[in-house]
């Protein structure tokens, strides 16, 4: 795997897609260094897609600055996209090939492929090596796209909703599969709809709205740190009590002087899905009257 230093390995400035009327990307920056796993976010229709598929040359931009691994992706040829992984969401292919042919056909795509033998062993699929692809389950067949777009040996992989119908257990099993990418030094760029695996997974967090980023960071920072702040709920005379504070241990110190077993206490955090909700405009202001669903700290009764 070679690496190109001195550069970010996406570098997206005033990223613009116009279909007809429609303005699918309006304005969009995006930075990915190496070694990164980014999560793009957000609801359908806020041009991930479109922006995710302009990285990978599939579609060009009307305008706005694009480099992938230091080349237009519009422009590059076939060395830049040997240095690409694909995970796309849904797939056509030769069904009737097993997975072990399925691997080494593709390895022999790319100049200097992982042996595909290791990569049928990282992905979990050793025991299916001889079974045709379409006789795999829905998440065994999920590996098998994993295996494809690794097997290149890639300096930049794009997963797009990568577990989409997968059970708990194969889920937790592709993320740690992923972290293992990421460790041998591939950056990675995600698309999902569930927050807990871009909490699980992602360095950075990118939320996307209306073709633009409306926020980015890290899972635990996004929002800022007004939107992070703990809510403190207690009852005192039948009547519920909420207090949004930094210092949510000093709180319960005084509420604990003032009543011993402070009743119905809970200490909670907005998660990562109450900020993504409140950055996309789907529920009131965190901190409002109206509870929202959140991470409980601690509770007593």
């Amino acid at each position: 795997m070679t690496t190109t230093t001195g550069s970010p390995a996406v570098e997206v400035r005033g990223l613009r897609k116009t279909y007809g009327a429609r303005r699918a990307v309006d304005g969009l920056d995006l930075r990915v260094e190496h070694g990164e796993i980014v999560a793009l976010l957000g609801p359908n229709g806020a041009g991930k897609t479109t922006t995710v598929e302009t990285l990978e040359g599939f579609r060009r931009a009307d305008a706005g600055h694009v480099r992938v691994l230091g080349e237009d992706p519009a422009s590059a040829g076939r060395a830049w996209r040997a240095r690409l992984g694909v995970v796309l969401q849904s797939t056509e292919d030769l069904a009737e090939a097993t997975v072990r042919e399925f691997v080494h056909h593709v390895a022999t795509f790319y100049p200097a492929p992982r042996d595909p033998e290791e990569v049928i062993d990282a992905v979990g699929l050793r025991e299916k090596a001889g079974t045709r692809a379409r006789q795999l389950s829905g998440g065994q067949r999920r590996r098998l796209d994993v295996a494809l777009g690794v097997v290149g040996d890639p300096e930049l992989l794009f997963l797009d909703e990568p577990t989409t119908g997968f059970d708990p257990q194969a889920r937790l099993e592709f993320w740690e599969l992923v972290e293992r990418l990421r460790d041998e030094g591939t950056t990675i760029l995600l698309t999902t709809h569930y927050l807990d695996e871009a909490e699980r997974l992602a360095d950075r967090v990118v939320v996307v709205a209306g073709g633009r980023v409306v926020a980015e960071g890290p899972p635990a920072d996004l929002g800022g740190r007004t939107a992070r702040r703990a809510r403190v709920r207690w009852t005192a005379d039948g009547v519920v009590h909420e207090e949004a504070t930094d210092t949510p241990t000093a709180l319960v110190a005084r509420l604990a002087e003032r009543f011993g077993e402070v009743p119905g206490l809970q200490v909670l955090r907005p998660s990562l899905e109450d900020v993504y909700l409140e950055l996309i405009g789907e529920v009131p202001t965190l901190g409002a009257a109206a509870p929202a669903p959140a991470d409980v700290l601690e509770v007593s009764r």
